[in-house]
């Protein structure tokens, strides 16, 4: 009695919190077809939400991104009920894991984050984990993890605000989709933000640097685009800018001078 309790509870509060808010501005939005053209299997696609849970995590990680999904492409052959492919896994506070076509996003601010080095193989197998996952759920019942996110900006000191995201029971992160994402890349030992020890050599002036990974559920949309390790795609650098193709307003121009 008291789990359905819990999960009513829960489900409100997921539904509260998923709920966009007004005021949300795009300001650079690249259309559906050409971050199909760029994007590759294996690619995380960062958004900036709109919804409360997103200004929250926003705040407790200092970031524009609020949110991460994993491209899988059309290759994946994933198709909702409409028939329309979806490219992106993502884990949904309501939904849990679920595959959703990239036009989702097309309103959004997004970065494309692209792993480097990394071969065919061991990027499917990142595909592969992430699709392994579909259907599984957050767990509603641990309202504690749920209830960290109802206050927009909670009075905690900038140095304990990515601890909270891992308060409460289960596996908390996975509401704010990070979590399965770094699973996925930290299955096949490629790093994101590694804690690096740096440990003296029997050689003068040389240490040696041993990494050590941290938990997954430690991990922040922000931290794919702080990452050393993954590059930042903009479609419009991959098609071949040229400035001075440009056409600017010159009136505009000249009244700016």
């Amino acid at each position: 009695m008291l789990n359905k309790i819990r999960q009513k509870l829960g489900q409100s509060l997921a539904k509260y919190l998923s709920r966009p808010l007004p005021g949300y501005t795009a300001f650079s939005v690249k259309s559906t077809e050409k971050l199909r053209q760029i994007l590759q299997p294996g690619d995380i696609v960062l958004v900036e939400g709109d919804t409360r849970i997103s200004v929250v995590i926003k705040y407790l990680t200092q970031s524009t991104w609020s949110h991460a999904a994993l491209y899988v492409g059309r290759e994946a052959g994933l198709k909702n009920r409409h028939g329309h492919y979806c490219e992106l896994i993502e884990a949904d506070l309501e939904e849990g894991v679920v595959a959703v076509p990239l036009a989702k996003y097309a309103e959004f601010n997004t970065r494309i984050c692209r792993s480097v080095g990394l071969g065919e193989g061991h990027r499917q197998q990142v595909v592969q984990f992430v699709t392994n996952s579909l259907g599984k759920s957050y767990d509603l019942k641990n309202v504690t993890d749920l209830m960290r996110y109802l206050l927009p900006k909670p009075p905690v000191p900038t140095r304990f605000r990515r601890r909270l995201l891992a308060v409460g029971s289960g596996d908390p992160t996975q509401a704010i989709c990070s979590t399965l994402i770094a699973q996925a890349y930290q299955m096949v030992g490629y790093p994101i933000l590694p804690i690096i020890e740096h440990r003296p050599t029997p050689y003068r002036y040389s240490e040696q640097e041993i990494l050590h990974i941290r938990h997954h559920s430690l991990f922040a949309p922000r931290d794919f685009d702080l990452s050393p390790y993954f590059k930042i795609i903009k479609p419009t650098i991959e098609e071949g800018f040229d400035f001075q193709k440009l056409q600017w307003d010159e009136d505009r121009r000249r009244t700016t001078k």
